[in-house]
């Protein structure tokens, strides 16, 4: 098997698996992308946000994915882990900023492209913080008429992935 040109990571929320329908949804999505590898990490053995982004950073490791070449995706806690890298693309989903416990709730996005697509009705993370921070940073930013699970929204965070994956694949020299 040749090596992927791009590896996809994908990280659940806190109380959700790698195999609920947002993150199945997008893995999908990933897999319609020649000479792209998907993972689904499984952070199911922990709540703890620095144990999970040390379980992405070994999945990472364990297929030797560079951050050059490496995009992932995120829902809440999983959009947390996410944005904690610097990588080629960072997709957040009602990521989990501005929260207590967290070891980082403000962070500055390190990835070469950056989206984040948040609901206003989120009574988990509220959508403010989040598009303060968009703002600061200037990262594009989504905001759809649902909740924390964006689980009226799996379609239309679909579509936005795909979009932002060819942006990421097909760019070979981000600014």
């Amino acid at each position: 098997m040749a090596q992927p040109a791009f590896y996809v990571f994908l990280s659940h929320g806190l109380e959700s698996g790698p195999g609920s329908t947002k993150i199945q949804a997008l893995k999908t999505v990933a897999e319609t992308f020649s000479g792209v590898y998907a993972e689904a990490v499984d952070h199911r053995s922990t709540k703890d946000p620095a144990e999970r982004l040390e379980q992405m950073r070994h999945a990472m490791a364990s297929v030797g994915a560079r951050p050059e070449q490496t995009i992932l995706a995120g829902s809440s806690m999983g959009g947390w882990v996410c944005e904690q890298a610097p990588v080629r693309g960072c997709f957040m989903l009602a990521p989990a900023l501005a929260l207590p416990d967290y070891p980082e709730s403000n962070p500055v996005i390190g990835a070469h492209h950056a989206r984040i697509i948040h609901g206003w009705n989120d009574d988990v993370v509220p959508v403010m913080p989040v598009l303060e921070l968009a703002r600061r940073q200037q990262i594009e930013a989504l905001v759809l008429p649902d909740g924390h699970r964006l689980e009226n929204s799996v379609q239309r965070v679909a579509e936005e992935f795909r979009r932002f994956l060819f942006l990421c694949v097909e760019n070979p020299n981000p600014s």
